[in-house]
């Protein structure tokens, strides 16, 4: 446990710690630097800012300021990082460091927290090594005392990975890289309205000089046609190749073309490939109106994602852990997530293998590269391959597979059905479309549906195939003749904590009904993110967004007036997974759920706690309320008592988000999440039917054969339905475990909450890089 005022390390209490970030910002670098400045000042640290990066440290001076509470406050919504960045000849220079080991010491700074990338982390990893040689040259030369040296006798080293290229080995998401998405995705969006209309190709270039991530994922989210990665270089003969699949996509009845590429793009012969060269192919071998776009530096801007102020909240956190244990024994260790796990590696192992990549490109080793970038990377590339470049095949498998998307609509859910739908086209099954969930599996509305029908379904909110709410129990004997009537093997149910509870009802009457004896998936999608099984659901990361979008407006509405509180409803029902996680990305001061029980003493904390912050120079209060938290403390309740309280301190304002929480396009976490859910529960569905097949027909009445698939801590997997039961809480429709209560005491200890305790139990320990296969543990989103 972490508590307030009782972390020591060898017997001292930790006292200093600084920042530098790299030239390259990354929009969540702020949130990493609140989160670790607050973090530390619970702790009883005193933190430091270094600004403008490794010039800061070497000149010293006024570049070096001790941070405090106030001064990371509305930090959360801004892009770039607030202490500067700045390239630094001085830094690679042994009198440079010199420089900065003597500002250092003289201000007995012992604990150094670095932002950025790869080379600025190498560099920090550098000074770490060198630190004994740097004091005794500065003692030698008098510019510090023996009893100096001593005091700063060992420097500790933390990294957190701020690049929105994703291009780091060993995390699977680095800071900055989901927003980079969003302002890909929201261009593509705009440009594919256009190209539609006029029938054009569009070529839209993405950063990424040396790794393919952004290009491969925005590839994925849009549905492009073709995608050029610097890591997997296209065949010889590629222009033949591209010009084939382009015309192949108009002749199926799309009315354009996307082209994505990486500015790192490159042949098998390491020559580069242009967005002119490409442009000019197409123009003129097809004859096809074609537009081309670089975006630059526009990916770099913007404000931060919910999911990057969380991961840099997350990783601050557990920057501060890892500084408070370090020893001088302990290597310089890298802050990464792997799945929703915050770890710790080895910085140089992960340097090492990310410097792999590169030699691995050079000496056109492509699928080593690949391999290098570790698993998730190489699902994402194979994920892409199977969806856009491979052509059905001729020979059917005579295997039919039923989609139905059950429960509230949410964005996500057609992303998740273009891909089953394409995945199973290609496996050769035919695809059934179910419309309006349950009722229409009950109604016989089921229609096969074709590639081209789910053509640009990837960008589209809501549910395309309709959906209800209504379970199957009350017409389960009408579905039965209906999955005969229909020759239907398999089905794909997409949705929330109703498609679970109606893939339980089914597998119940399988006893009954024999109709039913048929492999079953069962994919969440719900901005609630309440089903069994899974730690994610498609759609809450759209939702969490929106949220935090709508609590950055209503916080700026208050930087006028000042001294206002705002009480703010969330949806989720009884989960409290988006009042909880919009607090961490909003800055919120307390987020009421029904999962952790509040009473009136709390209540009254609370109140306390706004009329105290009211006396800061942060005169601005957020209160967020799941809808279902508590029957008696309604929205309207916590309303009229804030505001009866806080009279003649802070007026109150109260907002219900409603509705608009399930609407909007679909980020790229969601299109990414529901693309590679629905192909590979296609796929697992294809060799369990292999399993099923007995004497002629189809018949699966075992546990393993109706399941969720679900991310689970770090991968994908499926959990029998039957299991999960005995971890649900049917009454109230959420687990008995959820994840994210762990992340419950950050929120209150960045809200400046005393007496908090962090769990700490499972992040304590060093994970390693295996190197020599270029696995790495966990797997990108």
């Amino acid at each position: 446990m972490l508590h307030k005022q009782h972390v020591e390390t060898n017997g001292k209490m930790l006292i200093y710690r600084s920042f530098s970030n790299n030239p390259l910002c990354a929009a969540g670098m702020n949130a990493a630097v609140r989160a670790t400045v607050r973090v530390g000042i619970y702790t009883g640290a005193k933190v430091y800012f270094v600004h403008e990066g490794y010039q800061g440290l070497v000149d010293g001076g006024d570049n070096i300021k001790p941070a405090t509470w106030e001064s990371v406050s509305m930090m959360l919504q801004l892009g770039g990082t607030v202490i500067g960045s700045a390239r630094c000849m001085d830094f690679k220079e042994k009198w440079g460091r010199l420089k900065a080991a003597c500002n250092l010491v003289k201000l007995g700074i012992t604990n150094l927290c670095v932002i950025g990338g790869d080379g600025s982390l190498t560099g920090a990893n550098q000074f770490r090594t060198e630190w004994s040689e740097l004091l005794a040259d500065l003692t030698k030369q008098g510019k510090i005392t023996a009893e100096e040296a001593k005091r700063s006798s060992h420097l500790n080293i933390v990294g957190m990975v701020g690049s929105i290229d994703n291009d780091f080995c060993g995390t699977d998401m680095t800071i900055g890289t989901d927003s980079a998405l969003h302002r890909i995705i929201e261009v593509v969006d705009a440009i594919t309205t256009t190209a539609q209309s006029h029938q054009r190709t569009f070529i839209l270039e993405v950063m990424g000089r040396h790794c393919g991530y952004l290009a491969l994922v925005t590839a994925l989210a849009c549905g492009a046609d073709w995608v050029f990665i610097p890591e997997m270089p296209p065949e010889d003969n590629w222009e033949e190749h591209l010009c084939k699949r382009l015309i192949a996509q108009r002749e199926r009845g799309s009315r354009l073309n996307v082209i994505i590429m990486a500015e790192g793009a490159q042949d098998r012969k390491q020559k580069p490939i242009t967005c002119d060269q490409v442009k000019n192919l197409v123009s003129k071998k097809l004859g096809f109106d074609t537009r081309s776009t670089v975006l630059g530096h526009v990916q770099r801007g913007g404000t931060p994602s919910a999911f990057d102020r969380i991961l840099g909240s997350r990783m601050g956190v557990e920057a501060v852990m890892a500084l408070l244990e370090a020893t001088p024994e302990t290597p310089a260790c890298v802050v990464s997530l792997s799945g929703n796990m915050a770890i710790r590696l080895p910085l140089m192992e992960c340097v090492q293998v990310t410097k792999d990549v590169t030699v691995a490109m050079a000496e056109g080793r492509f699928e080593d590269a690949v391999n290098l970038r570790g698993k998730s990377f190489q699902n994402n590339w194979n994920t892409y391959k199977m969806l856009a470049h491979v052509t059905p095949p001729e020979v059917k498998s005579n295997i039919n597979i039923a989609i139905v998307n059950v429960g509230a609509p949410c964005a996500g859910m057609n992303a998740a059905v273009r891909s089953a739908v394409r995945a199973g086209l290609i496996q050769g099954h035919q695809m059934l479309a179910v419309y309006d969930g349950f009722d229409g599996l009950a109604n016989g509305q089921i229609e096969p549906i074709t590639w081209a029908q789910v053509g640009g379904w990837t960008g589209k909110g809501g549910s395309n195939l309709g959906t209800k709410r209504h379970l199957p129990s009350k017409n389960i004997e009408q579905i039965s003749l209906n999955i005969a009537k229909f020759n239907i093997h398999s089905l794909i149910i997409i949705g929330g904590f109703e498609a679970y509870q109606g893939g339980l009802e089914l597998v119940t009457a399988r006893e009954k009904y024999e109709e039913l004896c048929i492999p079953m998936v069962v994919i969440p999608a719900t901005v609630s993110n309440n089903v069994p099984g899974s730690d994610f659901s498609i759609g809450a990361d759209t939702a969490l967004n929106t949220i935090t979008t709508t609590c950055d407006r209503i916080k700026q509405s208050a930087a006028g007036t000042k001294r206002r509180v705002f009480i703010i409803e969330t949806m989720g029902g009884y989960c409290g997974y988006l009042a909880t996680m919009a607090g961490l990305s909003s800055g919120a001061d307390a987020a009421y759920i029904y999962e952790e029980p509040f009473h009136i003493r709390d209540l009254e904390l609370n109140v306390k706690h706004l009329i105290e912050k009211m006396k800061t120079s942060v005169k601005r209060g957020l209160i967020l309320r799941n809808s279902n938290a508590n029957d008696n403390y309604t929205t309207q309740f916590l309303y009229n008592l804030y505001s009866e309280e806080g009279k003649g301190t802070f007026d109150c304002r109260m907002n219900i988000l409603g509705h608009m929480q399930q609407g909007g396009t679909p980020t790229p976490f969601d299109r990414n999440f529901g693309t590679k859910m629905g192909s590979k529960s296609v796929l697992w569905l294809t060799d369990k039917l292999k399993e099923c097949y007995r004497h002629g027909r189809i018949f699966a009445n075992t546990p393993d054969s109706a399941c969720v698939l679900g991310m689970k801590r770090r991968s994908l997997i499926f959990q029998p339905l039957a299991s999960l039961k005995e971890d649900t809480d049917f009454e109230h429709r959420i687990p008995k475990t959820e994840w994210w209560l762990k992340l419950r005491p950050i929120l209150k200890i960045l809200a400046r909450y005393e007496a908090v305790e962090i769990d700490t139990s499972e992040v304590a320990t060093m994970e390693h890089i295996i190197k020599k296969t270029g696995e790495i543990k966990g797997g990108k989103m």
